[in-house]
């Protein structure tokens, strides 16, 4: 028996006395979270976050979604809550995703919302609201690479010359990453965590957003783990949101060039991560779907790796491991 899915039945129960409402999964995300469409007899409609205490917080949901929404993002609003039991009632976003929606006549509209919203949530950054994307948060997720991909998923053995090329390349990732400016950052601001909805999209699953660089949430936008576009339509938009932010006043590089640098490392970074995290979730968690996207993640790695001398080494070792 799914105690807590009762538990939650009685909770909405309490919620709607007086109306009947029927459940559905409405999505499923890579955590313990658990989400269900709750449809009311009189029409309405909300979404019900289902987070065991023991396993997940939603403080840090409530948070953000606080400070997104003052920033003028749109994010579910919150109908209900019960933090000791682990149970939100959020406003339903719809059920069309960017990722169900993205097609080549649809992505520059879409693009451009999402682009729109980005920039309110970075121009409306503080330090302290939000925990540091400092350095030992951004290495513990590089090294889930060697830990759950080399180790887990190609059973590959540590070894001295590989850990030392991977060390070496990681300060040198890290490095560009400390030195961007900092502003709030979503962490997964990407086509499954985006909603078509009117004007600006529904943003979901922000409850991990730190404060760090500030290219994180674009490579994440525009190097997306589940859908990809040609090298000079992605340049086309990294420009135009580099266009905006200057004229909004973000601190972005004032040379374009230096700017999608920085896009770059920093999507090495995250594509190293995900590819790690990707690996966790078949070997840990039971989740092996998400092995069918880690090729898309490692073809935009050994792309950007191999335009950079620093990241040559990591290049080489990449290649090794395509053709093992």
């Amino acid at each position: 028996m799914d105690f807590r899915l009762a538990a939650l039945e009685r909770w909405l129960g309490a919620q709607f006395p007086e109306v009947a409402f029927t459940l559905a999964p409405a999505s499923e995300d890579a955590s313990f979270r658990r989400y269900f469409r709750a449809r009311l007899a009189d029409g309405r409609s909300f979404v019900a976050m289902d987070a065991p205490p023991e396993k997940e917080d939603c403080r840090p949901y409530l948070h953000v979604a606080a400070l997104f929404a003052a920033a003028g993002a749109h994010v579910p609003a919150i109908a209900a809550r019960d933090l000791q039991q682990g149970f939100l009632l959020l406003e339903d976003l719809g059920a069309v995703t960017y990722l169900e929606q993205l097609s080549a006549p649809s992505a520059r509209e879409l693009y451009a919302a999402a682009t729109d919203a980005l920039l309110r949530i970075q121009l409306a950054s503080r330090p302290a609201a939000l925990p540091e994307y400092d350095r030992a948060l951004l290495e513990r997720e590089l090294r889930l690479f060697p830990d759950w991909y080399l180790a887990r998923e190609l059973r590959i053995d540590s070894a001295p010359q590989t850990d030392e090329l991977l060390q070496a390349a990681f300060d040198a990732i890290l490095a560009n990453n400390l030195a961007q400016p900092r502003v709030f950052v979503h962490r997964d601001y990407h086509s499954r965590n985006l909603m078509v909805c009117e004007r600006l999209p529904g943003i979901l699953d922000f409850q991990d957003a730190v404060f760090g660089p500030i290219t994180y949430d674009l490579v994440s936008l525009f190097r997306d783990a589940y859908i990809s576009w040609e090298e000079e339509q992605v340049l086309d938009w990294v420009v135009r949101y580099w266009e905006q932010a200057r004229k909004s006043g973000l601190p972005v590089a004032p040379d374009f060039a230096d700017f999608y640098r920085d896009f770059e490392w920093m999507g090495v970074q995250r594509q190293i991560k995900v590819v790690g995290i990707f690996a966790r979730l078949c070997h840990r968690d039971g989740k092996a779907r998400y092995l069918a996207d880690i090729p898309r993640v490692l073809a935009y790695l050994r792309a950007a790796c191999a335009r950079y001398r620093e990241l040559g080494g990591l290049a080489r070792l990449l290649d090794r491991l395509e053709r093992r």
